[in-house]
């Protein structure tokens, strides 16, 4: 199955996708999250879907997935560090998340995600790097994602903005001890905003796992949402395409995509920071 589940829209009661209202309880409570997680969780599973994905941002999506995960064996965990999850458990709150890739951070986050997780967490990527993060050029931190890696955990990164092409690259000839850091590649690619394709081309001919997110655009997508997904799920250098659903029905319809012929791609995307600076816009619901 080449459709993972992604836990970024039911993890916490605020986020940047469109039509949440609709979406969700009228009471976001942790409670309400987490039956609404489970039971995305429970749908996926019974269709085959054996990668999930979560993050130290998400609110309490890792905590969600944990108390999911026994007797699901074969479920392939991802998570993320990176972000420190800020709203307290609120929609309206000033800052939802802060960004900070300190080894500090990563030292701080990786106990986090292991108490909640233990030894599930098969990988682990960088939270949403840049040309100018620390975790390309810091040589404690990428000693630190190396030792993790030693063990059998896969190192990875997400990348966002409008220059993702640019740190797949640098992150592509970062090495420690002469081997490849980053083993697995997690970015946004989507029927309005495929710049990152031959990046993620010459990561995955060099051997790095590629994982797509944002398939839907944060929701603009949604109304032809099989279309979207198959058009990830056709491109050669996507070994999984993320579905972020927030309700069942959604799950079902993402699923579709898997039966879906892939639509001709629009000859003209959006450039790039156009798209960045519509998704930044984006309200918190």
């Amino acid at each position: 199955m080449r459709i993972g589940l992604g836990l970024a829209a039911v993890g916490r009661p605020g986020y940047i996708n469109l039509g949440r209202d609709r979406d969700l309880p009228a009471h976001r409570t942790v409670a309400a999250l987490q039956q609404r997680s489970h039971e995305l969780l429970d749908y996926a599973y019974a269709a085959g879907v054996r990668y999930v994905d979560v993050a130290r941002s998400y609110g309490r999506a890792e905590e969600f997935l944990a108390a999911w995960l026994p007797g699901h064996d074969d479920v392939v965990v991802g998570s993320k560090w990176g972000y420190t999850y800020t709203a307290g458990w609120q929609i309206d709150a000033p800052v939802h998340e802060a960004k900070d890739h300190s080894p500090a951070t990563f030292a701080r986050q990786l106990a986090e995600t292991r108490a909640l997780l233990g030894d599930r967490v098969s990988v682990y990527h960088v939270h949403s790097v840049t040309p100018e993060s620390p975790a390309l050029t810091d040589r404690t931190l990428r000693q630190a994602l190396a030792d993790l890696a030693a063990p059998g955990v896969t190192v990875g990164l997400s990348v966002s903005g409008p220059h993702q092409a640019d740190a797949i690259r640098t992150a592509l000839r970062v090495e420690v001890g002469g081997e490849p850091l980053f083993r697995s590649i997690q970015a946004t690619w989507n029927l309005l905003e495929r710049s990152a394709g031959p990046a993620l081309t010459e990561a995955h001919s060099d051997g790095r796992r590629v994982i797509i997110k944002e398939a839907l655009a944060n929701g603009r997508l949604a109304t032809r949402d099989a279309d979207a997904l198959a058009a990830a799920l056709d491109q050669p250098f996507a070994d999984v395409v993320l579905s972020g659903a927030a309700t069942v029905a959604q799950l079902a319809s993402n699923l579709r995509a898997l039966d879906t012929t892939p639509p001709a791609l629009p000859t003209a995307p959006e450039p790039p920071d156009e798209y960045w600076r519509t998704r930044s816009a984006l309200a918190w619901s």
